[in-house]
């Protein structure tokens, strides 16, 4: 599907339910709740499906959208989705359009925009908003610029492009409050700042400290008295080493089970070692879920790795 076939569609139909993803970042929210209010600007009825993981960072941010009780829909919108496997906790209906900008997107919509291309799925959606309603509200630029920020790392990843630079300059334009956005992803809290002494105390590495790897368990979150509000970002945190170039963060979501956030240069291809678990993303940064210890999820990892890189 292209631009002018996603906005036509969006012009047609109505009574729009957007889902966002599992363990929802600023990118899937962001993008949702700008989308959802230009919608509304063309005289639509949309909401945002409550995900019930949305931690208390963002959801100022999407709190107006988020559908009320009751709400009955017409027409099922994924943002930021990859696979069915990404859906949010207690949602499970048919998606008509996804727009996403994960290459490993599994096609399972009825119709799908993708933009692999970009460095967040807010770009994209800038596109649609401009191409449907002209130039973002503030509120729409604020949301859009909190998608960049969030999967560009504050713009510092590899992944952040010329065209990123520019769609944040013409959400700066249009009114973004940036010192807020900076302010939610910069600030913590002193728990998040125990666990992250103990990541730090607890890296692994690995092949002359090209590969670098952090466990955060169960155990560590309950020491340092961390709640889902703050993990935002953890995987950030074994890539600072110097001589990395591989960095694996394996967080014990539930006894048993594990979540892997995968960051990679040019060696490895990230979302191909993810697939191995069944998980995808980005040549450069993917994740998965292991049913594993965290030991044993961080072993399975390492010995991926190795094989896909020579």
């Amino acid at each position: 599907m292209n631009h002018a076939h996603c906005e036509a569609l969006l012009r047609e139909k109505d009574g729009f339910l957007i889902v966002t993803h599992l363990r929802p970042d600023g990118d899937t929210l962001g993008s949702a709740g700008a989308l959802c209010s230009a919608l509304r600007r063309l005289g639509k009825t949309a909401w945002l499906y409550p995900n019930p993981q949305i931690t208390e960072n963002y959801r100022p941010y999407v709190a107006a959208y988020l559908a009320p009780e009751g709400y009955t829909w017409d027409t099922v919108l994924a943002v930021d989705v990859a696979d069915t496997t990404m859906f949010p906790l207690g949602f499970s209906c048919a998606v008509d359009l996804a727009i996403d900008h994960h290459p490993s997107n599994s096609g399972y919509a009825r119709e799908t925009l993708l933009g692999a291309e970009k460095a967040a799925c807010g770009e994209l959606i800038l596109e649609l908003i401009t191409g449907l309603a002209g130039a973002p509200t503030p509120e729409e630029a604020t949301l859009l610029y909190l998608a960049l920020a969030t999967d560009t790392g504050n713009f510092a990843y590899a992944n952040t492009t010329a065209d990123t630079f520019r769609a944040a300059a013409a959400l700066a334009d249009a009114g973004a409050d940036r010192a807020e956005v900076n302010r939610t992803i910069r600030k913590v809290s002193p728990a998040r700042l125990r666990l992250e002494g103990m990541v730090y105390d607890g890296l692994r590495i690995y092949r002359d400290g090209q590969l670098v790897t952090a466990v955060v368990s169960l155990g560590m979150m309950e020491r340092a008295g961390a709640t889902e509000n703050d993990c935002d970002d953890l995987a950030s945190l074994a890539n600072r080493l110097n001589t990395g170039k591989v960095s694996v963060t394996i967080r014990e979501i539930a006894p048993g089970e594990c979540k892997v956030s995968l960051r990679t240069g040019r060696e490895v291809n990230a979302s191909e070692v993810c697939a191995v678990f069944g998980g995808g993303g980005h040549a450069m940064a993917a994740g998965c879920t292991i049913k594993a210890s965290p030991e044993d999820a961080e072993a399975e990892m390492v010995r991926t790795i190795e094989r896909f890189w020579p």
